[in-house]
């Protein structure tokens, strides 16, 4: 039995406690990070907080081993007098969404083989796609994730804006958002992109910027010009 201490309630503790739960060889117990004056006793403390906030919540643990699931933090942020590492699933997370863990990557990094084999166990135990990886690599994939989840998906918040301004459903763009995800897992992005920038159709560039908010303008061009220049 692997005993889990879970500190905090945000989206990724709430998945995490859940999937915790449904594990038999996990004992997990979740407390909130300003409730840390009498911890629970456990082999492993998973930090599951802001970023801001991890420094301070670890230094208040001294369970023998810590780690924090940022994937912009390093390893070091945490100050904890125990052994430290990082568990980090690579997933966007909202409480009232149902997530698959099976299929999500958990990147792992320990200061020693011992404690990196324990989190390879937990990491296993819920996921099929346990990665290692070093603090420079994770942080190098939070910035490509950010790319790829966060400034995607407020495009899609521009898109439903623009369609909503006039009467026209969103969801009629979601086979095209469904091909556009499924298209990458066989292409790479670069060649797979299409539309008037690829093809410098000034023309219909000319009109789309003409329809569109001025809010919105400057980031039509910005991205026009990115894929125009095959950055």
């Amino acid at each position: 039995m692997i005993s889990i201490l879970l500190i905090g309630k945000g989206n990724l503790a709430h998945h995490l406690k859940k999937q915790f739960d449904e594990i038999d060889e996990i004992k997990c117990i979740q407390i909130s990070s300003r409730k840390l004056e009498k911890l629970p006793e456990a082999k492993l403390a998973i930090i599951a907080v802001s970023d801001d906030a991890i420094s301070e919540v670890s230094s208040k643990i001294t369970t023998p081993l810590v780690v924090h699931t940022s994937g912009g933090q390093h390893l070091e942020v945490l100050q904890n007098n125990t052994n430290k590492g990082v568990f980090y699933p690579l997933q966007s997370f909202s409480k009232n969404r149902k997530v698959d863990f099976k299929n999500i990557p958990i990147c792992i990094e320990a200061s020693n083989e011992e404690d990196y084999n324990l989190l390879e166990k937990v990491g296993k135990l819920v996921s099929s796609k346990v990665n290692r990886i070093t603090s420079k690599q994770r942080k190098t994939i939070h910035v490509a994730a950010v790319f790829a989840n966060n400034f995607s998906n407020h495009m899609f918040g521009i898109a439903k804006e623009i369609c909503d301004g006039d009467d026209i459903p969103f969801d009629i763009l979601h086979p095209l958002i469904q091909e556009t995800v499924e298209k990458i897992k066989e292409m790479d992005p670069k060649k797979a992109q299409t539309g008037p920038a690829i093809r410098k159709d000034q023309e219909t560039i000319k009109k789309h910027l003409f329809l569109l908010p001025e809010k919105y303008q400057e980031i039509y061009k910005s991205i026009t010009e990115s894929i125009q220049n095959g950055d």
